[in-house]
């Protein structure tokens, strides 16, 4: 009787002592399994953060190209006479005349379209006057000599280089500003330039009626091609 007491009694023991055994290693398991858990979502928490910040900074960064993109692509232009509806009007930025004259709602019908070149590239800040028949373009050209800004100043500029007057971008009146031609012949090259998409030379002045060697030989250091 003694020993059975006994031995069961030891196959209590070992059974405790195993309950025991798995209790503790399975308190060291939640130790150390949920430490390291939470430093894990701490890790996605932190990743999640510098994500967004990284998001938010192109998407600022991204703005601001596309605003500093959009104001260089447009400028702005001031157009008056013989259009039907004068005023500021903001285009894309290799636009020409022709494009703000169309935005004004085109010629007036006392408009002289002879008196603008409709293929000239437009100015940020320029005053484009567009004159009306029979007007004197060197009377309103002098009395707005006072208001042209700088950005008209250029535009003059580039219709003259180094004092040559461009036969592709030249207006009646700029025309009439070389000495030796009159309105009349001012009027035969912007006709020939229009009839021929331009001058390829300064040679083509001679296929003008009323332009002979001589002629040629006087404007051909007053006049360029580009």
């Amino acid at each position: 009787m003694v020993d059975e007491f006994l031995d069961k009694l030891k196959e209590k023991k070992n059974v405790f002592a195993l309950v025991g055994g798995l209790v503790v290693l399975l308190g060291l398991g939640v130790y150390f399994f949920f430490p390291s858990s939470n430093k894990q979502e701490d890790s996605l928490a932190r990743l999640k953060e510098q994500s967004l910040q990284v998001t938010t900074k192109t998407g600022k960064e991204s703005q601001k190209k596309t605003q500093v993109t959009t104001a260089k692509s447009t400028i702005t232009v001031d157009i008056k006479g013989a259009v039907k509806h004068e005023g500021v009007y903001t285009l894309p930025i290799d636009s020409r005349i022709n494009d703000v004259i169309e935005k004004a709602g085109g010629f007036s019908e006392k408009a002289d379209r002879k008196s603008v070149n409709l293929a000239q590239k437009l100015q940020d800040e320029a005053v484009i006057y567009v004159a009306a028949i029979g007007e004197n373009i060197s009377v309103i050209r002098d009395s707005q000599e006072g208001k042209t800004s700088q950005a008209d100043k250029a535009n003059t500029k580039e219709t003259s280089v180094k004092g040559k007057v461009n036969l592709n971008t030249a207006t009646l009146a700029d025309l009439q500003t070389i000495s030796g031609i009159g309105e009349k012949k001012a009027q035969d090259i912007l006709d020939y330039r229009e009839a021929n998409g331009g001058f390829k030379s300064v040679d083509d002045l001679k296929n003008i009626s009323g332009i002979g060697d001589k002629t040629f030989e006087k404007l051909k250091d007053l006049v360029s091609v580009d």
